[in-house]
């Protein structure tokens, strides 16, 4: 997925200015940045999520697989599909834990029989590893989980329509160590099968599950490259500042 010059308005006001960003499958993608700087308003121009946003405009690039996902000829619900969101706070469906994952398969047509709709499921629950914890009572409400599997199961149910890009946005905000843990393993897991972009608040997590890291301030990306280099050699003086603490 690649992003040129994209900018966002809100009404008058520019939130975001001239971003530039190239998202692949071999590396997860992390966006860092203190609260207001844009960071989740681009995540959410890559699947078109601003469209719901009154008197939100979009301009500059933004392609899938060379496609531009702006295009009128642009189906919004299968670009949706290929480019699948995690959000910060768990939101399963109410409705049992095989339905939350069967749901997104079902309305897209992917599987033909029951024995193929069991298939994207157990394969799904297993890719968001939490098939062993779960596979004995599939017919339980999504929401009686615990909040990590929760968050796992919504990861589960953006793999099972078979997506290109992941998008999370701050996906272990709202969870404990042990869950948070279990969530980077997860990201660990799923690079190089899909590509992943995290927005997260919490730069030890983006240097651990992260190999590009993308630091936004005041609506702009000011430092963008490999993550190791970004927290221990940054070029420029505002990303230093924000990573030892000075502001943010």
């Amino acid at each position: 997925m690649t992003a040129r010059n994209v900018r966002v308005f809100y009404g008058e006001f520019e939130a975001i200015t001239g971003v530039s960003i190239d998202v692949t499958r071999e590396d997860v993608t992390a966006f860092i940045g203190p609260s207001g700087c844009g960071k989740s308003t681009f995540l959410r121009c890559l699947n078109r999520m601003n469209d719901t946003v009154a008197g939100a405009r979009v301009v500059g690039d933004i392609q899938l697989d060379g496609e531009d996902i702006y295009s009128p000829a642009m189906d919004v619900v299968q670009l949706r599909a290929r480019v699948g969101m995690v959000f910060q706070k768990p939101n399963p469906f109410p409705k049992s834990i095989y339905e939350n994952v069967a749901y997104g398969p079902r309305i897209h047509g992917l599987a033909r029989t029951k024995a193929d709709m069991d298939g994207i499921v157990e394969q799904s629950l297993r890719r968001a590893g939490l098939w062993d914890e779960v596979k004995d009572r599939l017919a339980d409400s999504g929401t009686a989980l615990s909040g990590g599997q929760q968050q796992r199961l919504c990861i589960a149910r953006a793999i099972a329509v078979n997506p290109e890009v992941i998008l999370m946005d701050e996906p272990a905000s709202a969870l404990d160590p042990i869950a948070t843990a279990k969530i980077e393993e997860l990201i660990d897991d799923l690079r190089g099968r899909y590509a992943i972009v995290i927005v997260t608040h919490n730069m030890q997590q983006a240097a651990r599950v992260s190999q590009k890291t993308a630091f936004f301030h005041l609506g702009t990306v000011v430092e963008y490259g490999d993550t190791r280099e970004i927290f221990t050699n940054p070029k420029e003086t505002r990303t230093k500042d924000y990573i030892t603490g000075r502001y943010g």
